[in-house]
């Protein structure tokens, strides 16, 4: 089996720790000989960290801009799920917003990120957040918003876009029956909408009436928040 999951409030602790869970679902995982992908929002650069620090083959990063995989030799090799003439629009885009809003919190690991560019939207009033996201419509510009950010590129980048991709490439020997994605967030939502076995980690509950495309299985109670919701459900598959 392959379980692909979200990062941020699915695989951490409210979106900022690791937990004992998330080592005892790659023990779990490792056990059975199963597969984690995580997919996630994070940059390029921090699915080098996952790769380089966790026992795990390959991440989907950028919310599905591009995946990252260990070749016959060890070596990360990093393929991006989008031209380079969307690629270089962004680059382009992200230096006009900066100039049009001076100011404007870009997250940390934006100068790691690739295919998308991401902005600390907790620290914007709720007027500067529209300004912003009618600037991005009036440029072309697509966008979502993940537990922490919200994450904007250009081109066509989905999560459910990155999976399928990956798994045609990858894993085409994995039937879809077999293939699990746990989530929390607004940008989980093509996952959601296209992928059956899609699971709600319980703290999915503050943005659920947000969404347009729920989860087939919601999970509920704090016993079942982020990584322990998880590693509960894996238990239950093994």
């Amino acid at each position: 089996m392959i379980f692909y999951s979200d990062f941020d409030g699915t695989l951490t602790k409210e979106g900022r720790e690791l937990t004992r869970e998330f080592f005892d679902i790659l023990d779990l995982i490792a056990k059975y000989n199963h597969e984690l992908v995580i997919v996630s929002g994070r940059s390029l650069s921090w699915g080098h960290f996952f790769l380089t620090h966790f026992p795990l083959r390959a991440c989907i990063m950028e919310g599905g801009g591009v995946v990252l995989y260990l070749d016959d030799n060890g070596e990360i090799v990093e393929k991006p799920l989008v031209s380079q003439i969307e690629i270089d629009r962004l680059a382009s885009f992200t230096t006009n917003l900066k100039n049009h809003f001076p100011g404007i919190p870009m997250s940390a690991d934006s100068f790691g990120r690739l295919t998308d560019r991401a902005i600390e939207f907790h620290l914007m009033d709720a007027e500067l957040i529209k300004e912003v996201e009618d600037f991005m419509v009036q440029h072309k510009i697509n966008f979502s918003k993940s537990n922490v950010h919200i994450n904007f590129w250009a081109g066509d980048i989905s999560k459910y876009l990155g999976v399928k991709q990956f798994k045609e490439a990858f894993r085409p020997d994995i039937k879809d029956e077999n293939c699990w994605f746990f989530g929390d967030a607004p940008n989980d939502q093509s996952m959601f909408e296209f992928f059956h076995n899609s699971v709600g980690v319980s703290n999915i509950h503050h943005c659920l009436n947000r969404l347009t495309h729920k989860p087939r299985i919601i999970l509920e109670g704090p016993e079942n928040a982020g990584p322990k919701g998880v590693l509960n459900y894996i238990k239950k598959l093994c």
